[in-house]
């Protein structure tokens, strides 16, 4: 009876949990796309708590898959931790051209900043994340202060940004439209890299173990590191996932957590 009782008030906690949050897919986050494949691509999903008595920071998270693959995601181990979490879409090469992607980066931030009070998100707490190819996005959304500026958002009110394995270097993919080889790194407008600078949000570098990760990708961030601390930015660390490779969002999602809360809180 009492094995009974506990799986019954169990399953009532599960069930009261699912609850208190919401979803909400396919929003578009361009006013007004102007082709059929931006309309498509351009999407958000926005996983957030019910209660409307209080304001939650708030993860944008942006899919891998090198800038050619991938869809919009939220992560499991997000959801439910009383936090909005934004899983955004965009369009992918070679439908367009690589480096365009970090225009729907930058709308679909903008959008957010503009919007997620409606879902319960507090706009002084927005953190820029993602893995990999969303990383570099979320990187060059913010770096750049040119692109959220186009929508009028000021890239130093991002409360943080944390990428995942992000390239810092130009994109593999837009150096091979470009007809650079893979194995010659550039520093160029499309480089994380290009746009170090003192004042930018509290970052947060997170990669997988420099022997098991994509070729050269910890060092980049390394070098990245390095150069914001020279042109005075205090508040950035980069985390090596040891034993990890690039495949690292899992173990890595609780350091997200901790950066998320740790700023919220202040």
């Amino acid at each position: 009876m009492k094995l009974r009782l506990s799986v019954f008030f169990l399953l009532l906690s599960l069930q009261l949990l699912a609850q208190q949050y919401q979803e909400v897919k396919d929003i578009q986050y361009y006013e007004s796309p102007t082709s059929e494949y931006m309309k498509q691509q351009s999407k958000m999903d926005i996983h957030f708590p019910k209660d409307e008595g209080k304001k939650y920071p708030v993860i944008v998270w942006f899919h891998g898959g090198g800038l050619t693959g991938g869809g919009k995601e939220i992560q499991q181990e997000l959801k439910n931790k009383e936090i909005v979490v934004v899983g955004v879409g965009y369009r992918l090469a070679p439908k367009i051209k690589a480096e365009e992607t970090i225009d729907d980066a930058s709308a679909a931030i903008a959008w957010v900043f503009n919007n997620i009070e409606k879902y319960h998100g507090d706009t002084s707490n927005i953190y820029i994340s993602g893995h990999s190819a969303g990383g570099y996005l979320a990187l060059m959304a913010v770096m750049n202060k040119d692109n959220l500026a186009k929508y009028d958002i000021d890239a130093n009110d991002v409360a943080g940004l944390i990428p995942f394995s992000g390239h810092t270097i130009t994109h593999f993919t837009i150096r091979d439209q470009k007809g650079i080889p893979g194995t010659q790194p550039i520093v160029d407008k499309w480089a994380p890299l290009f746009y170090v600078r003192k004042d930018a949000p509290p970052t947060l570098l997170i990669t997988g173990d420099r022997e098991l990760e994509m070729l050269g990708r910890y060092e980049e961030n390394a070098y990245f590191y390095r150069m914001m601390k020279v042109a005075g930015q205090k508040e950035i660390e980069l985390y090596e996932m040891d034993g990890y490779g690039h495949n690292m969002v899992y173990p890595a999602l609780p350091l997200l957590l901790k950066f998320v809360k740790e700023k919220s809180d202040q």
